[in-house]
Order: structure tokens, then C-alpha cells, then sequence
């Protein structure tokens, strides 16, 4: 075989090869994405997630980081619907949260977010939402001094029905805070890294900022604690370890799977990439 016929053949290998990897990585994503539901698919069937009384079950994703949509969804076909009014803050371009589901579904509601840019898009974006009165936005630096002044300031009914809180840091302190307004359902992220019993949360900080690692917010038992002292208990965790859901107690009923603690309702940590999770890191915590 000719030299040259040798080379032009080995060559369309290497590029045959390489094409090939380059649309596995196309597909990358959606192949983790599919094996993640795939394997939700399969855990729900099992205990302890079989009990139609676990949420964990309900989940599914419109809009939501992830299948926090469908929880929300099965929350309130449960306790029914008082007055279509949810609050979020941390809501990002407002694309990816917890409550535009229920926005494109009639409700109205307000967003806080932190960052200029952000609030600039949403007031983009979301124009025609804003222009009939649907939804206020307002870009603030969330406090434990700010929040319930920025509550007022918006007009807020003292009674919704959803508050929804990602601020990745200090949403312990903030929900700990909020008096200005009573929501009957609140979601609100937690640090699956701090499994139970740890009862921590991190240090406050006015102007703390997210640094990408799993230093950050608070574990689901503190978060149980303070639930139980504002007149909540917690009734679900999401499959990916992300948010947990609290009702008002005097909504419970029988509806939900009791006991309402972390050590029944915690889910770890599930990221859909391999190599799951935020990088380690460490800063002051609160003992709470």
C-alpha cells in the first residue's frame, strides 16, 4: 500500500473519531439529563418514595431549577388556592425560579433580585406581565434590615399563598426576619451538603456573595427548626437535594407525610453532571 494511500486512510479515522466524539459532547447534556429521570423514574417506584403521601414523587419541571414545579403543583391541589399572590426573591433573569409556572398560570406575584443586569432583562423579558400589573420587580440587596421595609414598599398583601427564597447565602437569616407578610406555603433552598443532624447555618453576612462552593445557606435541619417556630413544618425536599417545601400548620391535615422532620424528609445532593455536587469549601457556621 502506497504511503500516501496509508496516511489519507488513517486520517479519515481520526476525523470519523474525532466527529464522533464531538457529537457525544453534543449530546452530553440531554444523555445525563435522560439518565437522571430515568433513574427518579425507577426511585419513585420504590419505598421509601412509593407512599402517595411523599411529594418527592410529584415532582416535575416547567420552569423550575428542576422538578420543584410539579411539588408546587401538588402542594396547592392539596391545601387548594387562596389568593393566586406569590413572592420571590433571588429569581436570577426570572427564566429558571420557582413561580413563573405559576405566573403564565394566572397568578401575580413580586421579584427581588440582587443584580442590576438580572432586572434589567426580567423588565425586558417580562414587559407585558409588568405593564397590566401582573408582576412588580424591584432590584435590591437583600437584609435582615432591607426585607420587610422592601416587602411594604412593594404594596405586598400581609397574606399570599407562596414565598420563595434563593439568595445563596443568607436565606435562613432572611426567612427568620420576614414579619411584613405570611405566606401559606414557603420553599426554600437548603444545604444538602450539611446532612442531619447538623443544625448550622452560615454565618450572616449583609453583603455576602455565593462564592460557587458548598459553603452556603443553611442545613434542612435549622431550617426545620426555624419552620417550627413560624408555624410551618416541612413536607418534602425536591429528588435533587436543592429546596425544601414547609406548610403553614394549620393547613396540614392529613395531606402530608408526618413526622415533618429532616431525618424523614432529606434527599442528598443530586447534580445532573458526573462528578456530582458543588467543590468543597468552608467558612463560619452557626450552630442554630
Amino acid at each position: 500500500m502506497a504511503k500516501k494511500s496509508l496516511i489519507a486512510r488513517i486520517r479519515g479515522v481520526l476525523v470519523k473519531y474525532v466527529n464522533n466524539i464531538q457529537e457525544l459532547l453534543v449530546y452530553q447534556r440531554d444523555l445525563l439529563v435522560f439518565l437522571e429521570t430515568e433513574s427518579w423514574r425507577a426511585a419513585i417506584q420504590k419505598p421509601p418514595y412509593d407512599d402517595p403521601r411523599r411529594l418527592t414523587r410529584f415532582g416535575y419541571k416547567v420552569f423550575s431549577q428542576s422538578d420543584e414545579d410539579g411539588i408546587i403543583a401538588e402542594i396547592f391541589r392539596r391545601i387548594g388556592i387562596d389568593n393566586q399572590v406569590f413572592f420571590e426573591f433571588g429569581v436570577g433573569d426570572g427564566v429558571a425560579n420557582n413561580t413563573l409556572n405559576l405566573l403564565l398560570a394566572g397568578w401575580s406575584g413580586y421579584w427581588i433580585d440582587g443584580s442590576a443586569e438580572y432586572v434589567a432583562k426580567i423588565e425586558h423579558s417580562f414587559r407585558d406581565y409588568i405593564q397590566r400589573g401582573q408582576l412588580k420587580v424591584a432590584n435590591h440587596l437583600i437584609t435582615k434590615e432591607s426585607i420587610n421595609p422592601q416587602i411594604r414598599q412593594f404594596g405586598m398583601p400581609p397574606a399570599i399563598d407562596l414565598m420563595s427564597i434563593d439568595i445563596d447565602g443568607n436565606d435562613y437569616w432572611i426567612w427568620q426576619a420576614i414579619e411584613a407578610v405570611s405566606a401559606r406555603v414557603v420553599v426554600i433552598e437548603y444545604n444538602a451538603t450539611l446532612r442531619p443532624p447538623h443544625s448550622l447555618a452560615m454565618q450572616y453576612k449583609d453583603d455576602n456573595e455565593w462564592n460557587g462552593t458548598n459553603y452556603f445557606g443553611a442545613s434542612l435541619t435549622a431550617l426545620e427548626k426555624l419552620a417550627r417556630e413560624k408555624g410551618y413544618s416541612l413536607v418534602a425536599c425536591n429528588y435533587t437535594g436543592v429546596n425544601a417545601f414547609f406548610v403553614r400548620n394549620d393547613l396540614l391535615g392529613d395531606h402530608f407525610l408526618a413526622p415533618f422532620t429532616a431525618e424523614t424528609h432529606y434527599e442528598p445532593p443530586r447534580r445532573l453532571k458526573l462528578g456530582a455536587g458543588h467543590p468543597g469549601g468552608i467558612g463560619p457556621y452557626v450552630e442554630v
